[in-house]
């Protein structure tokens, strides 16, 4: 069985004795130290797997001491206990490196939290140490995306709260999610949620969750995105698009810990990392007074900024054959590969829609093109171009106008759904003249045969 060690760093006898009963109870072996200097001396003799220091020392601040450590023994995950309420301080800490923070007078439950989730911290570096500790998610071989992989892989040692900024379709929610795979809470759940896709009446609910009869329509109690997330880690993308009141309410949970579920008296506490995320300029948002500073100054504790796909395109090359290979299996067809002049192509390209736009842009080249190949005529990129297998071209014999147009019928329609319709009925028509012979139907289309593929598998058809 392992044993681990925490060191305690206090100068008060009494809150040492309190912080060594607690982790002896834990089966964990204590080291006590009353300052700095003799803290930096049994860090270096023994290689603790956990250091709590308190903030105001003898002879320097926890903060010199998390600074040590981050310099001398990075390994060590170390925790600050602060003075109750002065998140200035907390926040301080976690900046310097610090793992997480306590604050005083020291809550046992909250403090056994913030140990276990420490130990696990230090079980998982020391079973990577040796090996390549990237989950695979972040594909590329360009220096900023080995940068970005290095950040990642720091931060999910951390607590702190981390604001990932980027342009749409960057690749936030898959930093986000790096980040939870890395750190000690990666056995726990990870939630995203789009702050901008929740209706405003609706958002303390899902957030907070409610107590059933609380309001028409709560028929059933609700947990809400917070407690879902217990133990794990809890993903806000375009946090920009919270409303100021519930920015409020938010900025309370994340700085007590705890939630208010709807029609309930009283708070349940919480155990979550916050990360959250925007394409928005969250600084321009504060001075014209759209964002809550102290909202802002809590959620971006440490900031990461992930790279456009415009600055790495010497990663265009793996992420596309990793795409094709994807939508190969998803529509079990072989996949296909990229001539030069595709990749080429590609390379020039700006992408502002960035990796979700290559995804899009590879989908539609593979449903078209004819052979195995997709050559740089087959992309379509910033030329305008509309393809052959537009829905609003294939049109079902007796359902086009004289004009060979497709009918738009009368008041509102839902233009999706309509044009979705006409393919689907389209497609039908071809595979009954065709006796259900799918290359026949395809050329009956004036489609690929793995166009037609793609659609039957899209429009659930197989």
């Amino acid at each position: 069985m392992t044993t681990h060690t925490a060191l305690i760093v206090d100068d008060e006898p009494d809150i040492r004795d309190l912080l060594e009963i607690t982790l002896s109870r834990m089966g964990i072996t204590t080291l006590t130290a009353p300052d700095i200097t003799c803290a930096k001396k049994l860090l270096g003799e023994h290689k603790p797997q956990l250091c709590l220091t308190d903030m105001n020392l003898p002879d320097g601040n926890g903060i010199e001491l998390v600074q040590w450590i981050q310099q001398n023994t990075p390994c060590t995950p170390v925790a600050v206990i602060t003075a109750y309420g002065n998140m200035d301080t907390a926040i301080e800490s976690l900046k310097a490196g610090a793992f997480d923070f306590v604050s005083k007078p020291v809550e046992l439950p909250r403090l056994r939290e913030l140990v276990n989730s420490a130990l696990r911290l230090s079980e998982a570096e020391a079973n990577t140490q040796d090996t390549d500790d990237e989950p695979g998610l972040l594909l590329g071989k360009s220096t900023e995306i080995q940068k970005l992989r290095s950040q990642t892989r720091k931060l999910a040692r951390s607590q702190a709260p981390v604001f990932i900024s980027g342009e749409s379709g960057s690749g936030k929610e898959l930093v986000a999610r790096m980040i939870h795979l890395q750190g000690p809470r990666r056995d726990g759940p990870f939630i995203a949620v789009n702050c901008g896709a929740i209706p405003s009446e609706l958002m303390e609910s899902e957030f907070f969750g409610h107590k059933k009869g609380s309001f028409t329509g709560a028929v059933e109690n609700k947990d809400g995105l917070f407690r879902s997330a217990n133990g794990g880690t809890l993903f806000l993308d375009e946090v920009a698009d919270l409303p100021l009141a519930m920015q409020v309410k938010l900025l309370r949970a994340i700085q007590e810990k705890a939630v208010r579920p709807v029609g309930d008296t009283k708070e349940v506490p919480v155990d979550i990392r916050v990360l959250s995320a925007t394409h928005k300029n969250l600084p321009d948002l504060v001075q014209e007074g759209i964002f809550r500073q102290d909202l802002f100054y809590r959620i971006n504790v440490i900031e990461l900024a992930v790279p456009p796909l415009r600055e790495r395109p010497d990663d265009i090359s793996l992420l596309a054959r990793h795409i094709l290979e994807r939508i190969g299996k998803e529509y079990e067809c072989e996949p296909a590969s990229l001539t030069q002049g595709a990749i080429g192509r590609l390379k020039q390209y700006d992408f502002p829609g960035n990796v979700r736009e290559l995804e899009n842009v590879l989908e539609r080249a593979f449903t078209l093109c004819d052979a195995d190949q997709i050559d740089a005529g087959d992309l379509h990129l910033g030329n305008g171009v509309q393809t052959a297998s537009s829905p609003t071209q294939v049109i079902a014999e007796g359902e086009a106008n004289d004009d060979g147009t497709a009918p738009v019928p009368d008041g509102e329609i839902d233009l999706e759904n309509y044009l979705e319709n006409i393919e689907r009925q389209a497609i039908e028509k071809a595979l009954e003249a065709t006796r259900w012979n799918k290359t026949a139907a395809a050329k009956r289309l004036g489609i690929s045969f793995r166009a037609l593929r793609y659609r039957l598998k899209k429009l659930g058809m197989e």
